[in-house]
């Protein structure tokens, strides 16, 4: 029988650097800063905290999303309470 080293916690987005998203995301998220409460300074963590992949980024305007690391779940868009993510057809 084989023994599993046992690891750490994850830190970051997709577990290494090594593990970025192919070509095969379908869609994408796309945040509109007009309506993420998070530019208003107002605290709104709801996508960064539902992305199972810390895609999300906190950014002094609101909130990017770092696409290396998107899988285009849609988990944030679905979420997010002021309606600012929309998913869109990869190539858009």
């Amino acid at each position: 029988m084989t023994q599993l080293s046992t690891i750490g916690p994850v830190y970051g987005p997709g577990e290494s650097v090594t593990r970025k998203t192919g070509s095969w995301r379908i869609r994408r998220p796309v945040v509109n800063l007009e309506l993420c409460v998070k530019r208003e300074g107002q605290a709104c963590p709801v996508c960064w905290v539902v992305c199972p992949d810390m895609s999300i980024l906190e950014v002094h305007r609101g909130v990017e999303v770092n696409y290396d690391y998107c899988k285009g779940c849609g988990l944030c868009a679905y979420e997010c309470p002021a309606h600012a993510i929309e998913m869109i057809q990869e190539g858009s």
